[in-house]
């Protein structure tokens, strides 16, 4: 990427202590009288999944919204082409998301006699909804559209680099629905009440330096502040990452104020006696992951001992994956640990270990890890802890991997949400996964397996 003379953007002062308001529209009032519960349909971000949802959704069923009312989006190639303009393999273009998108919002509407919806996205999820919104139809159909982290003003803004691309904020696609409408000029699509919910500055997303896309040194054009815009209610969670902005707890209780108008009872995830699970098995394309189904790959879930790991009794669930991609239902409880295992040619056979399920979902969804890389042959068993709704940050995060500091996470800006470490004799045995940021707190029990039969150890962390 090379250098640009092109002015960066004014950024807003960084507040550290409390939350930044900044906006030009009215504060919103509770949702409308005719339809005070609407539905809400969440959107993924690039590479991600519904899954990511889960326990977004867990906050709004705990404050009494209807499991019924509440979906997310499950986009079948997550990934942006490098040029938006061109078919790239595994990947998809911004209309395409935006046509997912729209088919997705009239099923719900249909299904729930709703005259209009919520959307809320995180990253990329956002494009698709201000897209669908300004270009799709969606303006008629949308009450309230609540982007977190969604990078409004690119992640770099270089005509000369990418030009096409989905994330340059000087391209195409994002110059077009930055341009001024109305008479106050503003950013977003009239219509909707808009909410954009950003870090003050640990987005790695948005950054002024270009270290997170490779390009150490160079402006990428974009502040801080490049998720705002005109014409929106544009609120600062302070320390927050680029997916906690949307995932973390604060995040629910801002969405939720904005559609309501109040604050929710709680930010807690209250538990259920009895939980069931399912989801979908996806795997990898050309062009990185994808949520289609990985038909033919077989799914165990055991119940596992929470301090040793140790499978307890033999499998809940053996089934092999069909043409829907789903691999339950699963009837469990929110005190038991569970393990997946994953085995589908071409793939690493991975271990899965979750701690409990505090509520039901069918958003569990899997994706075994790829065949490992010659450089990590030489290890007895190889582990990952990962954090799927968060980046790890040090020195914020305390972030541990089998007793020792997870490996790989640099200081400074959250960027990584995968720590990786190889082990090197010890046979099977348990490993440990632990992780706590503020009021955040969360320990997983797996075991080692044997690196030499393609075994891989994942510790999946809920929050």
């Amino acid at each position: 990427m090379s250098a640009s003379l092109i002015p960066r953007r004014t950024l807003l002062p960084l507040l550290a202590s409390a939350l930044l308001a900044a906006c030009s529209t009215p504060a919103p009032g509770p949702a409308g009288a005719g339809d005070p519960q609407p539905p809400i349909v969440f959107v993924h971000g690039n590479g991600d999944s519904a899954a990511n949802w889960m326990t977004t959704l867990w906050r709004w069923e705990s404050n009494g919204w209807p499991r019924a009312r509440l979906h997310a989006v499950h986009f079948d190639l997550p990934n942006a082409r490098d040029d938006d303009t061109q078919p790239q393999a595994g990947r998809s273009s911004a209309d395409e998301q935006m046509r997912q998108l729209a088919t997705e919002v009239d099923q719900v509407l249909a299904a729930t006699g709703a005259v209009q919806v919520v959307l809320m996205g995180n990253s990329r999820g956002g494009n698709a909804i201000r897209h669908y919104i300004a270009n799709g139809g969606g303006a008629a159909k949308v009450s309230f559209a609540i982007l977190g982290g969604t990078p409004n003003h690119g992640v770099w803004a270089n005509a000369g680099f990418r030009p096409n691309n989905e994330f340059n904020g000087a391209g195409p696609f994002l110059s077009a629905l930055n341009a001024p409408k109305g008479p106050q000029g503003w950013e977003v699509t009239p219509g909707p009440q808009w909410l954009t919910l950003r870090s003050d500055n640990n987005d790695k997303f948005a950054q002024p330096d270009g270290v997170w896309i490779g390009a150490k040194g160079t402006p990428t054009n974009v502040g801080f502040d490049g998720p705002a815009l005109k014409g929106a209610t544009n609120l600062v969670l302070p320390g927050r990452d680029h997916r906690e902005v949307s995932y973390h707890a604060e995040a629910f209780a801002q969405a939720w104020r904005f559609v309501t108008g109040r604050a929710p009872a709680h930010t807690t995830i209250t538990p259920q006696d009895r939980v069931q699970l399912d989801g979908q098995v996806s795997g990898y394309g050309p062009g990185g992951p994808t949520n289609r189904a990985l038909v033919g790959a077989r799914v165990q879930v055991y119940a596992v001992d929470a301090a040793t790991g140790e499978r307890r009794g033999a499998a809940l669930v053996d089934t092999t994956v069909g043409a829907n991609g789903r691999w339950g239902p699963l009837t469990t409880d929110a005190r038991t640990p569970l393990e997946f295992v994953i085995d589908a040619p071409g793939y690493a056979l991975t271990h899965v270990y979750r701690a409990p399920f505090a509520r039901s979902s069918d958003l569990v969804h899997l994706r075994p890890e790829r065949l490992l890389a010659d450089a990590d042959k030489d290890a007895t068993a190889v582990l990952s802890l990962s954090r799927p709704r968060g980046y790890f940050g040090v020195p914020r995060d305390s972030v541990l991997l089998d007793g020792q500091p997870a490996p790989g996470i640099p200081p400074g800006v959250a960027g990584v949400s995968t720590s990786k470490l190889k082990l090197h004799g010890g046979g099977n045995r348990a490993v440990v996964g632990e992780f706590r940021s503020g009021a955040i707190s969360e320990r997983i029990v797996g075991r080692s397996w044997p690196a030499a039969e393609r075994h891989v150890t994942v510790l999946e962390l809920h929050e």
